[in-house]
């Protein structure tokens, strides 16, 4: 069997500070509940400049700046602590300041939807033209820009979604529609948000890799936003929309969508893709939620913390077919959360992880690092949800001891051994397993490690269709450099066979 690999991975961040105010359900739900609330007046003094996201360690690690064992190394909490001379631009990706991001934005936009002002317009667009992966094509996108009078117009009378820059408003988003709530412009904003990020981290992929864009087949987006109509709410395709953007002339895609496991089913389904010989290289792309921006706010600006959730996330990972370099993408080794599993922790644990081990003969302690859900504790703690990934390593490692493969004594130090700091932001999907990945393959690549499992997992119930739980999991494993030939039979040797039966036939008639 000739398994896929995985042949590259970009990670991008956009500080999105006025988005935070103005975007995140929490601070909507707010202004809507209680206008005057402390929280609102509070929640400007905590928000962090560019300078400062730049700066923080968990954000220099997503964007592949530092390792996560590198991060591992300051001690926590890490929201006051800096990185000496960090810059936007990483190993595996970028962090991208809002105002260059609105002007993405304006690009991405297909229905002159997108208005800003005429000076924000022309120093977004000289910013933008600078950008090392901006195309002059894209930058042209960018228009001569309106009047503010005329912004505020469209955002005071027509419904128009206002966009503020340093608390100023410096454009706005129509609607799409008179009447239709799909297409209303608070919508439509979210999904240019989602958009443009994922255009952002397929440009980072494919920069970082040295990858020619035409030679992606398939695009399959994975984020956790729907976009269509009012007749098919969430009919897509943002995937084929980002290709576009992207110059990916030669790809085709649809949109897979599984909540916070989406990244890791869409990584599975693009290993099948790409081992049946469909395609490949086929892209698994995600752009990020403004509505999740400040999720946890009222929790850090009570404990006098700033803003963490000021950042929109994105990721791009290309599966391709087996090079015998690039780590493999052991699709024998797949762990699922069926309909019969069941949500208590040991039988998640057990589908997820153990499942697929046993499949291979494998024992816990086989794999080198396991990437669960890798929220920055940062995050997390302070809003009373302790830290996720070492939860979850807490649970594999009693697990292994259930099975006979890790002592009791064990359980403390797994996390350091087999586990990863989390520095993902909480955007759902984004933390997902998927996070590693870069890390992963340059750590195989290097002789580092020889095995790591990716685990998504998903809420399924906050859909409101079933109470069900999700998950799914893949092993990535070194390169073994044999790439065998999954045609079996060769052309040539097909024609010598039939060759050889038609002679042995003749030979027969003849002896008759």
């Amino acid at each position: 069997m000739t398994f896929p690999v995985v042949k590259g991975a970009g990670y991008i961040l956009v500080h999105t500070p006025d988005m935070v105010i103005h975007n995140g359900t929490t601070q909507t739900s707010e202004r809507v509940i209680n206008p005057n609330s402390d929280y609102l007046k509070e929640l400007p003094k905590h928000l962090r400049s560019f300078e400062e996201v730049i700066s923080y360690p968990p954000n220099q690690t997503y964007i592949g700046s530092m390792t996560p064992q590198e991060l591992a190394k300051y001690e926590a909490p890490w929201h006051d602590k800096k990185v000496e001379g960090a810059d936007r631009f990483g190993k595996l990706g970028e962090i991208m300041p809002q105002d260059e991001f609105i002007g993405l934005m304006q690009i991405c936009d297909a229905f002159d939807l997108v208005k800003l002002e005429k000076n924000f317009a022309e120093d977004v667009k000289g910013k933008l033209a600078k950008h090392p992966l901006m195309r002059e094509e894209l930058v042209a996108k960018i228009k001569e820009g309106e009047s503010v009078e005329d912004i505020k117009k469209l955002v005071d009378e027509h419904h128009a979604e206002a966009i503020y820059s340093n608390n100023e408003l410096v454009g706005c988003v129509k609607r799409a529609h008179e009447i239709d709530i799909n297409l209303n412009a608070h919508t439509i904003f979210e999904n240019l948000v989602v958009k443009a990020s994922g255009v952002l981290a397929l440009m980072n992929l494919l920069d970082k890799n040295d990858l020619d864009p035409n030679s992606i087949e398939y695009v399959i987006e994975c984020s956790e936003e729907a976009c269509g109509d009012m007749n098919q709410r969430g009919g897509g395709n943002f995937a084929k929309s980002i290709a576009e953007i992207v110059g990916c002339q030669n790809a085709t895609g649809s949109d897979t969508r599984g909540f916070c496991a989406a990244p890791t089913h869409s990584l599975i389904e693009a290993s099948a893709l790409v081992q049946a010989g469909i395609y490949e290289n086929v892209v698994l792309v995600a752009g990020g939620a403004s509505a999740k921006l400040g999720m946890n706010g009222k929790d850090h600006v009570k404990k006098g913390l700033p803003i963490l959730e000021d950042a929109v996330g994105g990721f791009a990972i290309l599966v391709s077919k087996n090079d015998g370099i690039n780590p493999v993408l052991r699709t024998d080794l797949v762990g699922r959360h069926t309909v019969g599993t069941g949500s208590s922790p040991q039988a998640v644990i057990t589908s997820l992880i153990t499942t697929p081990l046993d499949k291979g003969n494998l024992k816990i302690t086989d794999i080198d690092k396991y990437s669960v859900e890798m929220q920055n504790p940062d995050i997390t703690k302070p809003a009373g949800a302790g830290d996720v990934p070492a939860a979850n390593y807490k649970m594999i490692a009693a697990l292994g001891v259930k099975r006979g493969e890790l002592e009791r004594a064990d359980v403390a130090t797994f996390g350091d051994k087999h586990g990863l700091p989390g520095w993902a932001p909480t955007q759902g999907h984004i933390p997902s397993g998927v996070p590693y990945i870069g890390f992963a393959r340059e750590a195989m690549l290097n002789g580092e490690i020889n095995r790591a499992m990716i685990v998504g997992k998903g809420s399924l119930f906050l859909g409101r269709m079933t109470n069900l739980f999700d998950g799914v999991s893949i092993v990535i494993e070194k390169n073994s450099g044999k790439v065998e030939d999954d045609k079996g039979v060769s052309e040539e040797e097909v024609k010598k066979l039939v060759a050889e039966a038609m002679r042995e036939f003749a030979s027969h008639l003849l002896g008759n």
